[in-house]
């Protein structure tokens, strides 16, 4: 039962507003002993010459309906208080019938590519790439709940001068034995020294530069060099992937779209679009605006002429409805200047391209980064975490089996959950130890209400009982705040889609839990009584969509902790 569409429809019965208006205007009241919705008649006393008070009033007078057990008119408000009985069992009912997929939506349908994470080979996977990881997986496994179909794009950076200064580093100081043994952290080694060393010796640059140019002229000895770099990194990067519970659906990085540059280019000059300008070809991007640079001075091409060819080519092969790139806050403008490049080529479908931006990551509030070799590094951060989780589990429970699953799940869970619970546009501060922590607004937490919740539900298999699946009759505030929530997730899915925002999936699962947790404190649901079956399916319900939340955040949620 929706019952906030029920409050549009009877306050749309009432007045001469669209449902859309109404549905926007509905608010929650702060306080819960005013009710459960409230509707502001402000908007209406122009139009009636009214006081709002009085509108109010003469609405709530011509309203009832067996779902409300008050309409009322409070000042300027209508509010409506949910018939608790109603409400607790229409919604476990719905939860236990659909379990997971309680929530599912078709609000859409159609391919999304999702170009996210995209590290650049040889060189370790720092803190720096796990929220544009997290959050493009988190964003495709909401979409696919609400229609549409996610395609992971892990756009590989796997090209450009520093892969010429890399085969440089390698063949000064590289050598393959050391490559076997640690692939990634010693060829970022050589990449961190060669910049060093050309500091004090600029040659260095230029041979870097040669290289590369024979890399793009087909060399055999640099190709094959490239090719045994890039090998060796996709190794090491779907380990760490391995580690999150990340898949990719394609790795074409920047390399794979070198020779569908030149088309792009070409086209633009058809249409008329480049122009020079000092030397360069460009693009303009309209009155007041710099122009967008396509192919430099010196005859290259940039990150622009290669994204306007990885979009054509996504088209072509995905026909997508929707195409995200998940990138941080500071490329908004590479961005606009796409969009507006393929509208200026009569591509209509850049309208459906979405940047998906995302603040930093500080560590003592300080910015990570990868200069000189100064990096966090994403694998050690995960095991540290792992090991914290391990720490507090035999603490708490030292005879829990599968403990090193059940701390892997955690420790991980715990990275990931935090960096989701923070608005995406945010920049938050890394303190491991607050992290993992079991308690406070945490992803352990979560985890743990969870277990809980199914250490219940064990419990009562044990007494030979189980949960209702109808006809259920709880009418405490306990119950109803539970029940309230759990009628609020396909709405917390839909609004999580829509604004490819992942922190409303994660703030609403610590709310649930809380409310769970002062459920549990304040309930005996293990009394062998007439409705124990009715308290043990509220205690499923919450664990299903629990397990769920988590689930689409991309964490994992152990039966034990």
């Amino acid at each position: 039962m929706d019952f906030k569409k029920e409050v549009v429809e009877l306050i749309g019965g009432q007045v001469d507003l669209p449902q859309e208006k109404i549905t926007a205007l509905i608010e929650r009241p702060k306080n819960a002993k005013l009710g459960d919705y409230a509707f502001p008649c402000f908007v209406l006393a122009k139009t009636l010459h009214k006081n709002p008070v009085e509108i109010a009033k003469n609405i709530a007078d011509q309203l009832s309906s067996e779902d409300f057990s008050e309409i009322k008119a409070v000042g300027p408000y209508v509010n409506f208080a949910i018939n608790h009985q109603k409400l607790i069992a229409e919604t476990l009912t719905m939860v236990l019938r659909y379990g997971q997929h309680y929530g599912d939506q078709t609000l859409g349908k159609g391919n999304v590519p999702i170009d996210m994470s995209s590290p650049n080979i040889a060189k370790p996977m720092s803190m720096g790439h796990l929220r544009s990881t997290v959050i493009g997986n988190s964003i495709a496994k909401t979409l696919a709940k609400v229609g549409y179909t996610p395609i992971k794009i892990n756009y590989i950076g796997d090209y450009g001068t520093q892969f010429g200064k890399l085969i440089a580093a390698y063949k000064h100081w590289g050598n393959e034995e050391d490559v076997k043994k640690d692939p990634i952290m010693n060829l970022f080694h050589y990449y961190v020294k060669f910049h060093e060393e050309a500091e004090k010796d600029p040659t260095l640059d230029d041979e870097g530069r040669a290289w590369f140019k024979k890399l793009e002229d087909g060399d055999p000895e640099a190709v094959k060099l490239w090719q045994w770099f890039r090998d060796v990194s996709l190794v090491d990067f779907k380990r760490i992937y391995d580690e999150l519970g990340i898949s990719f659906d394609s790795y074409k990085g920047e390399a794979f779209f070198n020779d569908k540059m030149q088309p792009v280019i070409d086209e633009l000059k058809e249409k008329g679009l480049l122009h020079e300008s000092r030397g360069a070809q460009v693009v303009d991007m309209g009155e007041g605006e710099n122009p967008a640079m396509i192919v430099k001075s010196d005859g290259t091409s940039i990150y622009l002429t290669r994204d306007l060819a990885a979009a054509i080519y996504r088209m072509k092969t995905y026909h997508f409805v929707k195409m995200l790139y998940v990138v941080g806050n500071e490329q908004a403008q590479h961005f606009v200047e796409l969009k507006t490049v393929l509208k200026k080529m009569g591509y209509a479908w850049a309208d459906d391209i979405y940047h998906v931006p995302f603040g930093l990551i500080t560590q003592g509030g300080k910015k990570l980064s990868t200069r000189k070799g100064n990096v966090v590094f994403l694998d050690q951060v995960l095991r540290d975490a792992v090991s914290l989780a391990q720490k507090q589990i035999e603490q708490k429970n030292p005879d829990l089996a599968d403990q090193k699953q059940v701390a892997h799940d955690v420790g991980v869970g715990a990275v990931i959950f935090h960096d989701l619970k923070n608005d995406r546009t945010d920049n938050f501060d890394f303190d491991l130890e607050e992290v993992v922590r079991f308690e406070g607004d945490t992803g352990p937490y979560v985890q743990y209400t969870n277990a809980r919740a199914q250490s219940v539900l064990r419990k009562a298999a044990k007494l030979k009982q189980q949960a209702k699946t109808k006809a259920i009759s709880l009418t405490d505030d306990w119950a109803f705040a539970v029940a309230k929530d759990l009628a609020d997730f396909p709405e917390i899915v839909a609004r999580a889609s829509e604004k490819f925002e992942p922190s409303v999936i994660a703030k609403y699962s610590l709310d649930l839990a809380k409310k769970f947790n002062k459920y549990y404190a304040n309930v005996k649901i293990l009394t062998v009584d007439e409705q124990i079956g009715d308290r043990l399916a509220l205690v499923q319900a919450t664990s299903i969509v629990l397990t769920e939340s988590l689930r689409l955040l991309g964490v994992n949620a152990p039966k034990e902790m």
